[in-house]
């Protein structure tokens, strides 16, 4: 029984079932992915019924999945709201565009009613965070950070947009005797990670967001059990 952790999917479904093979993940094991499994790629939507489809996966929400809630309704549904609630929503609308949910909405206007419901319902459900103890070893699983961190401040007191929207500062030792593990941030552009695009680890975080979406990015994926790390092509 292994336990694994991927971020950053962004619609790279070619590259997601590439590194499922490589860890040749079994019905025992688990995989966390730390959100953003939508937009920017070609198939964010067949990336998210892939998920679906797999019962030892769990899923911890990113930036994007919270920007396609607050917008996939406004999309399926006829706006009754007031003027206020129509133009919040058209300005979520366009906030999520602009990030690169064009894809993500192409796909996702060609399912049938039942299960673009059923699509909402998943993400509604992912988790916002996740504590870990693995041989030894304490793990703190985000998406993208903790936004306006202090040391006594319990991972209960962030808000939402501190742990998916706010980065994290990889010079800084957040704590002592946990891992802190999040996506959000390519480690391409860590200032000084070595080997831009691989999985940064040091200072007792484990960035693995390596930018999959993005030209000479990979998918990375890392077995917390071991540290053993596998990556798309």
């Amino acid at each position: 029984m292994s336990t694994y952790v991927v971020s950053d999917i962004h619609g790279k479904y070619d590259k997601f079932i590439e590194v499922l093979d490589k860890i040749n993940l079994k019905e025992e094991d688990t995989l966390y992915v730390l959100g953003d499994i939508l937009d920017r790629g070609k198939h964010p939507i067949k990336v998210m019924l892939k998920l679906m489809e797999m019962k030892n996966v769990i899923c911890i929400v990113g930036n994007h999945e919270l920007m396609a809630i607050r917008c996939m309704d406004f999309i399926i549904q006829k706006i009754t709201e007031t003027s206020t609630d129509k133009f919040d929503k058209y300005k979520n609308f366009s906030i999520w565009y602009r990030n690169g949910a064009k894809n993500t909405i192409d796909e996702f206007i060609k399912l049938d009613s039942k299960m673009k419901f059923k699509i909402i319902d998943y993400m509604k459900n992912f988790i916002t965070y996740k504590k870990l103890y693995i041989n030894g070893k304490n793990f703190l699983l985000v998406h993208g950070g903790l936004g306006d961190f202090h040391p006594d401040k319990k991972i209960e007191e962030y808000t939402l947009d501190e742990l998916v929207w706010d980065r994290v500062d990889y010079d800084m030792k957040y704590f002592d005797d946990i891992y802190l593990i999040t996506g959000h941030t390519p480690t391409m552009l860590i200032e000084s990670n070595t080997k831009p695009g691989y999985i940064y680890k040091a200072n007792n975080h484990i960035a693995i967001d390596c930018g999959a979406c993005f030209n000479g990015g990979r998918l990375g994926v890392i077995c917390l059990d071991t540290g053993e790390e596998f990556y798309s092509s």
